[in-house]
């Protein structure tokens, strides 16, 4: 980044609108790659100017996590990519599964823009340098992914996803189903795709909460394997 910055679009309305800020002010900044701290310059309704004063320090590097998630009804579902993307995951899946709410995934297309907004706006809250990757919601099958694939599960049995978490850092791929669970059709597709079924413990957990909770184990393993 050069010695001027500019920012444009919801982010400077947002800036100038709603926080109200005046040239002189200092935020940190990032190109989504880097953070600097740069102080405003200007400021209108269609951008903000910051002048770059410095690079700051690097930021942690984040976990290699993926959640891969069935679609629920929608204003959970942004709960779900607001505190993922706090956590520090790196990409988001939502998929349809057997028990998905009919309608979710044709509807979904409408509303991919807006989760990555949601993760834009968290991460800038976070201080993280760029949002996790989003993608288009797609069908469940087609889960052959690299690395550590773990599955939540609710039938007994399955043993706890910290225990299943490798001993070194890899990528993990955690896989949340839809309300009312997996079908047996999928459970048999899933354990033929290598996706290991976990759990996170007696409690029977909503969609949402299970799935940032497991976010925040398998980020705390990432960030104990230093």
């Amino acid at each position: 980044m050069d010695g001027e910055a500019v920012l444009g679009g919801d982010d400077a309305h947002h800036l100038a609108r709603g926080l109200r800020v005046e040239p002189g002010q200092q935020f940190e900044i990032s190109d989504g790659g880097k953070v600097y701290l740069g102080e405003v310059n200007s400021v209108s309704k269609s951008e903000v100017r910051f002048r770059v004063i410095e690079e700051l320090g690097g930021s942690p590097e984040l976990p290699a996590v993926t959640l891969y998630v069935a679609l629920i009804k929608f204003d959970r579902f942004e709960w779900i990519v607001e505190k993922a993307t706090e956590i520090g995951v790196a990409r988001i899946v939502p998929l349809e599964a057997a028990r998905t709410e009919h309608g979710l995934l044709a509807a979904a297309g409408k509303r991919v823009e807006r989760w990555r907004k949601i993760a834009r706006e968290s991460s800038q809250q976070s201080r993280r340098v760029a949002p996790p990757f989003i993608e288009e919601a797609r069908k469940l099958p087609g889960l052959d992914v690299e690395g550590c694939r773990l599955r939540l599960e609710e039938q007994p049995g399955s043993g706890l996803l910290l225990g299943a978490l490798p001993e070194k850092r890899e990528p993990v791929s955690l896989l949340i189903g839809p309300e009312g669970g997996w079908t047996d059709v999928e459970r048999l597709r899933l354990s033929e795709a290598r996706w290991t079924p976990v759990s996170l413990g007696a409690a029977i957990l909503r969609a949402e909460t299970a799935a940032i909770v497991a976010a925040g184990v398998a980020a705390q393993w990432w960030w104990s394997r230093v």
